[in-house]
């Protein structure tokens, strides 16, 4: 509701530099803010059967997702109040180069790096190894 009155179809209302301009707000946020990155589903899933298997051996014990507006990252840690113990990072501006998908240790280090996220991923397979006796 307006003091103005109605317009009929073909006038104008003149120009006025104190009045409000109405703008779209999805479209304001889309122009100021690009959407963040963000794992996809099957990314996700990935990761997470990664996670289940660690946490059911005891050495992982909680995460944090952090979507970012040039990079997701999927946090691991043994206890929830220290530093990562691994980072999962998607970085689609390294896809065209080194791919997108790379594992960090704690000291910063990349431990595997690749487009394939299934790939990357076996840096946490462990090998069984033949022990004497």
């Amino acid at each position: 509701m307006t003091d103005q009155p109605d317009l009929r179809h073909g006038e104008s209302r003149p120009v006025d530099t104190n009045s409000s301009v109405v703008v779209d707000l999805r479209e304001y946020k889309q122009s100021k803010d690009p959407l963040p990155v963000t794992f996809h589903r099957r990314e996700l899933d990935a990761i997470l059967w990664i996670y289940g298997r660690m946490v059911g051996e005891g050495e992982w014990r909680d995460y944090a997702i952090d979507h970012l507006k040039d990079m997701a990252v999927f946090s691991v840690f043994k206890r929830s109040g220290e530093m990562p113990l691994f980072r999962i990072e998607k970085n689609p501006k390294l896809a065209a180069k080194q791919g997108a998908f790379s594992v960090v240790n704690t000291n910063g280090m990349i431990l595997k790096r690749g487009h394939d996220l299934q790939q990357v991923l076996k840096v946490f397979d462990k090998q069984l190894k033949l022990v004497d006796k």
